[in-house]
């Protein structure tokens, strides 16, 4: 199977760069999934499946005889955050940028497009996916619910992340947990209002919303995704009554993210944190709601496809380790592993970068070769030696 050549890479910093100027947020990348269609149409591939989950894109390469499915996947959203930054490709959108690196991993996957465009795999095929909204966690399962996605479905599921704070082009691998899972926990407590003179004539969520703060985040056990039984409560917003001096307040919202290393603690912890809320609520004499927002499951890497992905830095002799795996982040890659078997690496972005979600990340061009090729040689091996294709 082919490699990059300095023109390609020339041109898929160019697409990188361009992505970068035109961010688009989770539900919304639809100039962006427009894009990679045209992109990806320049390497023939045997079908392209648009409108997957939203504006999800998928791209096959067929092999020459039968074989297992390989898919490959990457993001296509970015983030509601300004960009600061005085690069040329800064983003054009105001408070819109791409400052997780979703830009790069497109173009990584665009270099494995123009290398099988060149070199279908041997047997079996390869399905290359752009998916949409990872950011808010809902679009890997709106992919997966796509009756579209049934002609998609892959025996193999492989996927990247770059990451700050490594040795640029240093991987990290590890079978077993990969990234924790989460959800955000709106609570809103609901009492009766009064005149701020006369505050016990009414209920106020005030002392409640006090409790809870401190109540749910001792929820938390452990300091380590490592660590048996870890889970994390944060607080992350919350707000009482309207802003008056008048009103004795009769509501609040409480913002509280929830994560655990598994789902099956995620449960857990769900139970204990709903009943700590009703308890709290009743005694006061209040109502309550609770809605879900960002749910993301677990992500946790199959042993045989992390071996495939172990073997595959190896061959293109890439240094990795372990790292510090498992991440306390989520990512939504986690639903492909209920469907495949399916493993994700971390690809140094640099020691001195600045962090995913700072306004002033950028995802470093030279890791596009680098994760093309390793995608590359996971599919060599899994799907053997092509036949070079008539360019």
């Amino acid at each position: 199977m082919g490699q990059l050549g300095n023109r390609d890479i020339v041109e898929l910093t160019a697409f990188r760069r361009e992505l970068h100027r035109f961010p688009e947020v989770s539900g919304e990348e639809a100039a962006t999934a427009r894009r990679v269609e045209s992109a990806l149409g320049k390497t023939s591939p045997d079908r392209i499946v648009t409108g997957l989950g939203g504006h999800g894109v998928a791209a096959v390469y067929d092999g020459a005889g039968e074989g297992p499915t390989v898919l490959v996947r990457c993001e296509l959203d970015a983030l509601p955050i300004e960009e600061h930054s005085d690069a040329a490709h800064r983003s054009t959108f105001p408070g819109k940028g791409h400052l997780c690196g979703h830009d790069g991993h497109m173009a990584t996957l665009m270099g494995l497009a123009r290398i099988l465009g060149r070199a279908r795999p041997a047997r079996g095929r390869v399905v290359l996916m752009f998916q949409p909204a990872e950011e808010d966690g809902s679009g890997a399962a709106k992919v997966l619910a796509d009756p579209a996605f049934a002609s998609l479905s892959s025996d193999w599921a492989l996927s990247l992340h770059n990451m700050p704070g490594m040795p640029l082009g240093q991987a990290a691998l590890a079978a077993g947990p990969m990234n924790c899972a989460s959800r955000g926990a709106l609570i809103r407590l609901h009492g009766r209002t009064a005149h701020a003179s006369m505050p016990e004539t009414g209920h106020s969520p005030a002392p409640v919303l006090a409790r809870l703060i401190p109540a749910l985040t001792a929820l938390g056990q452990g300091r380590d995704p490592r660590d048996p039984g870890f889970r994390l409560v944060t607080v992350t917003h919350a707000r009482l009554g309207e802003p008056a001096f008048g009103i004795a307040p009769g509501e609040a919202e409480l913002w509280v993210t929830l994560r655990t290393t598994r789902d099956a603690d995620m449960a857990a912890l769900v139970t204990a944190a709903e009943a700590l809320v009703a308890e709290s609520a009743a005694g006061a004499q209040l109502t309550h709601e609770i809605g879900y927002h960002d749910v993301f499951h677990a992500c946790e890497n199959d042993p045989e496809a992390t071996a495939i992905l172990a073997g595959a830095l190896d061959a293109e002799g890439v240094t990795w380790d372990s790292g510090t795996l498992p991440m306390r982040a989520s990512e939504d890659f986690g639903r492909f592993g209920a469907v495949s078997k399916s493993a994700m690496f971390l690809l140094g972005a640099g020691e001195a970068t600045p962090a995913l979600h700072n306004p002033d990340y950028d995802f470093p061009d030279d890791l596009i070769p680098i994760g093309a090729r390793i995608f590359a040689a996971a599919v060599r091996e899994l799907l053997g030696e092509g036949k070079v294709q008539p360019v």
